[in-house]
Order: C-alpha cells, then sequence, then structure tokens
C-alpha cells in the first residue's frame, strides 16, 4: 500500500555496498567535509608549533597528532555514513548511554587541566572529553523519541526528552561547560520545533533559558567573568581576545603571509579555540570567507536534503545533526571577533584535538547517513505521482 501510494525507488539487485553509498551520498558535503580537515592541517602546521617549542616537543608534535586523530575520524565518518538510519539509531542510543556515564563520573575522577572547568579524562597519554560524544548520541535518542511520540499510542517522547535535556544541561553547568550546555539545548529546540512544538511553548522554554542565564551569572564567578569581558567595551590587548582581535585586524583581505603571524607565538589556544585567529592573520579574509563556504555548503544542503524526507526520526535527527554542527563553528569564529562571549568550544575538523575531532567524525558520519538519497525520501513524489 506504501509503494502504492508514494512510489518507490527502483532497487538495484545485490548492489554493493560501496556502490550504492556513493550513489546516494551527498557528494557537495562530503567533499567539503575532506577540504576543512586539510585547511585544519595545514593551518595546525603554523599554529601549533609555538606550543611544542613552549614544551619542549618536536616542532610537529601537534601536527602529527592532529594528523592521526584527525585521521580516525574520516574512517569514523566513512563508516558511521554508510549505515542505515536503524544502525544509526542504534549507535546513538549506545553512545550515549557511555558518553552520559562518562558525564556523570567526571566531577569523581574527571581533571580541568588548570583551566578551572573538570570536563576531561586524562589517561596519559591522551585526554577524553565526553561531552563532545555525548552531543550526536543525545541528538538521535531525542529525535527518537520525539518521532515514537508522534506514532499512534507512542509514548509521551517529548516530555521524555525535555527531562533528559534539563538534566543534560545543569550536569554541564556543573563543570561548568555553559557552551556545550547551550549547544545542548539548542539540538534539542530545534527538533522540538521541527516536530511541531506550539510557539507559546517554545517562548516558556527560552523565558526559563534566560532565567537560568541569569542565575548563573549572579552564583558563577566563571561565567559571570566571561560575560562581563565581553560587554566591557575597553578591551585588554594583553588577553586572548585582545590578541586574536589583533590578528585579524592586521590580516586584512590577503593575510600578512604565511608563516609571517604573530599571533601563535602569544595565544596559549591558537590551535584549538582560537585557530580562525591564525587563519585570518596569515591568508587574510579570503581564506576565512572560503571556511565559511564550507560549513555553510555542509549545513545548507544538509537542511534543505532534509526537507524532501518524510521518515521524521531521519528528518528529526538530521536537522539536530546539522544545526549543532553549523552553529559550534558560528559560535566559535563568532568568539574570535568578539561577537559572542568566550566559550571555549573547537571549530570541527580545523581545531585541534582529539575528542572534539573524533566526535565531529561521528557527527558528521551520522549527517550523511540521515541525508542519504534512499527509496521514498522525497516528497516530490507526492506532489508529481512519479517514481524514482
Amino acid at each position: 500500500m506504501t509503494e502504492m501510494v508514494y512510489g518507490s525507488m527502483p532497487v538495484r539487485a545485490s548492489e554493493p555496498v560501496l556502490p550504492r553509498w556513493w550513489r546516494t551520498i551527498d557528494k557537495w558535503s562530503l567533499t567539503s567535509i575532506l577540504v576543512l580537515f586539510g585547511i585544519g592541517l595545514l593551518l595546525g602546521l603554523a599554529a601549533s608549533v609555538p606550543l611544542a617549542t613552549r614544551n619542549g616537543l618536536d616542532p610537529f608534535y601537534y601536527v602529527q597528532r592532529q594528523a592521526f586523530f584527525g585521521g580516525m575520524a574520516i574512517v569514523a565518518m566513512f563508516a558511521v555514513s554508510m549505515m542505515s538510519p536503524d544502525m544509526v539509531r542504534r549507535l546513538g542510543v549506545l553512545g550515549f548511554a557511555g558518553a552520559f556515564v562518562a558525564l556523570v563520573l567526571l566531577p569523581f575522577f574527571g581533571t580541568d587541566f588548570g583551566k578551572g572547568a573538570v570536563r576531561w579524562f586524562s589517561f596519559g597519554f591522551a585526554s577524553v572529553q565526553p561531552s563532545e560524544f555525548l552531543k550526536p548520541g543525545f541528538v538521535i535518542l531525542g529525535a527518537w523519541l520525539m518521532a515514537a511520540s508522534q506514532e499512534l499510542n507512542g509514548p509521551p517522547g517529548k516530555s521524555f526528552s525535555f527531562a533528559l535535556t534539563t538534566v543534560i544541561v545543569l550536569l554541564l553547568a556543573m563543570q561548568p561547560d555553559f557552551g556545550q550546555a547551550a549547544l545542548v539545548l539548542f539540538g534539542w529546540s530545534v527538533m522540538y520545533f521541527v516536530a511541531g512544538a506550539p510557539m507559546t511553548l517554545i517562548a516558556i522554554i527560552m523565558s526559563i533559558v534566560g532565567a537560568g542565564a541569569f542565575f548563573a551569572y549572579n552564583s558563577s564567578e566563571h561565567f559571570a567573568r566571561r560575560i562581563d569581558g565581553f560587554l566591557n567595551p575597553d578591551l585588554d590587548p594583553r588577553t586572548q581576545l585582545g590578541y586574536a582581535t589583533n590578528a585579524i585586524q592586521e590580516g586584512g583581505f590577503f593575510g600578512v603571509g604565511v608563516g609571517e603571524g604573530q599571533v601563535k607565538w602569544s595565544l596559549p589556544d591558537a590551535h584549538t579555540d582560537f585557530i580562525i585567529a591564525v587563519a585570518a592573520e596569515e591568508y587574510g579574509l579570503i581564506l576565512v570567507l572560503i571556511i565559511l563556504a564550507l560549513y555553510g555548503t555542509v549545513t545548507v544542503r544538509s537542511l534543505f536534503r532534509l526537507m524532501r524526507e518524510r521518515d521524521p526520526f531521519i528528518r528529526l535527527a538530521g536537522t539536530g545533526l546539522a544545526c549543532i554542527f553549523g552553529v559550534q563553528a558560528m559560535i566559535n569564529m563568532g568568539v574570535a571577533v568578539r561577537l559572542l562571549p568566550a566559550k571555549g568550544m573547537t571549530l570541527p575538523f580545523v581545531s585541534y584535538g582529539g575528542s572534539s575531532v573524533i566526535a565531529a567524525g561521528v557527527t558528521v558520519g551520522m549527517l550523511l547517513a540521515m541525508t542519504r538519497s534512499r527509496p521514498q525520501g522525497e516528497i516530490g513524489d507526492i506532489l508529481f505521482k512519479r517514481g524514482r
């Protein structure tokens, strides 16, 4: 009956996995991610050498580690993108369970590496940030719950997902990690909106968020210090934001030249949170616009492909994944140009970091899996009475 109403895509008997994957994948998004990873290695060659020198390490120590972890991320991205939506859902739920347990254990076994926020597990040779892996798993689980609530006699999935979101946001705020908490809340809000939430309820939720931010400002010195620094019209040139702002201004349109930038010698986080400042100083506005276009390509193309998707779970999960990927990039670059308060958030696939780049690979792999062309995947089949 479903095929009589919607039409179907002709199935190629026993088609191998790789040809089927290549035929259905969004090649523009895939190419954009690979280019971003290449740009990350290029910028890592410039930004991480001063840090390695200060720490008495091989000059390309951090670049080599970035290439290693980035290679793992690319492999994970390809592997996950070949999965069916059902397999992605199982992976997401299991991944969320593991990351959630790790998040609960952070206050007891985690470390802050002297940064004032307990966000990592240190294993000596590497560290893991559970919140990075929590985000894609949370989106998958939240989308599954919301989609289930739309079924006849389905569970109250929207209420369950809201309760889960509240718990996660509180756990992240305790670290404190208000940036990741805001990103999780944003991802849930987008999915909730797409699932058909009334505007009145969304307004109420936003009011609660505003009240929570006011409470955090008055109770957390860490949060208040960052907000005050953002609102202060006089920017101290000796702070990280001061160095980053000056570097962006010095870069101009074409940059000062490869290897000629100075901000990497002053910024302790030049290879992570402020990597875009290195790009702007050495390569100028041109490279920054290219990076913006690449992130925009992945996010916008994914959303357009999801607009044609009729499966509620795929539509909600894909939308959540695309939005948290794009907004994380926007937050990172917004902080560097002082449009947003400092968040301590990496630039996906470009910044150095093992947990962040591997989690980004898993996130984009899930997104590519959700946006693949599939039978009954386009609503145009209904409008034009055609099969694919």
